[in-house]
Order: structure tokens, then sequence, then C-alpha cells
């Protein structure tokens, strides 16, 4: 079966958003790399060469990727069309997690029982990302 993953694009910030979320989730990067330290057969501008070509950080089963987008590619986008969506194991990390992800960001939705029987917010995060938390209250 195929797996989907998040990527994350970023406009010059990849790397301190992806150490922030990495002290929220834990783990360890199973890769970063810079795009300086890649030969990509053309000149990379010395203000690109410490840019994030590809960061990997696991979480549970999946993978929040991401990386820098170099101004030869154009400008970020940021929209409102996706979300990154939390499963939360339990009542207190689905309130970790979202207390902490939200920092400096904007509640959209507090995080409160919904009618579907679990615990629900949504916020977008000081990066400019949208992140929905939820945790099934019906299995304890």
């Amino acid at each position: 079966m195929a797996v989907v993953n998040a990527y994350l694009s970023f406009d010059g910030n990849c790397e301190e958003a992806f150490e922030f979320y990495r002290s929220v989730f834990g783990g360890e990067f199973v890769m970063l790399s810079r795009f300086g330290d890649m030969d990509w057969g053309m000149p990379i501008p010395d203000n690109e060469k410490l840019k994030i070509m590809h960061v990997a950080l696991p979480i549970g089963s999946t993978v929040l990727m991401g990386s820098d987008v170099p101004a030869s590619m154009g400008p970020v986008t940021t929209g409102s069309s996706q979300s990154l969506a939390i499963g939360a194991a339990s009542e207190e990390e689905a309130r970790r997690i979202f207390d902490e992800l939200s920092a400096g960001g904007k509640i959209t939705m507090k995080l409160d029982k919904a009618p579907w029987g679990a615990l629900f917010g949504g916020f977008t995060d000081k990066f400019g990302f949208n992140w929905m938390v939820n945790c099934d209250l019906s299995h304890p």
C-alpha cells in the first residue's frame, strides 16, 4: 500500500520550523541536507547554500518533510486549502501538542469536545501552516 506523508515548503525558514516541530514531537531528523551540500551541476547562489534542500522528521508511522524554496523556483504561497491532521493517543497528548504547536500562531477552533465523541481543535502555526488535533475519547 502506498504511504502519504506531508511535505512543507518554506521561504527560508525551514530549519527554524523543523527545529520547532522536533521540539514538539521529539525524535531526530533522518535527513537534513542543504542546497550547498549537493552538486546540482549549476551554481547555487551563496545566500541559498545554507538553506534546507530536504529535511525529514519521523512522527509515529509517518514522516514530516520539508524544504526551503530557492528564489529561482518562484515565491512560496501559503494557503488555506490543506491542514495537517494529528490523531493524538490520549487527551493529555492532544492538549500538549495543541498548546505547543499553536504557540505564536492563531487558534481557529479551541480544543474542545466535538459532536463525534472526540477532543478536537484547529490552528494555524507561527509558520502559516494549518493543523487539526483530534483525540478519540470513546477509547480510554
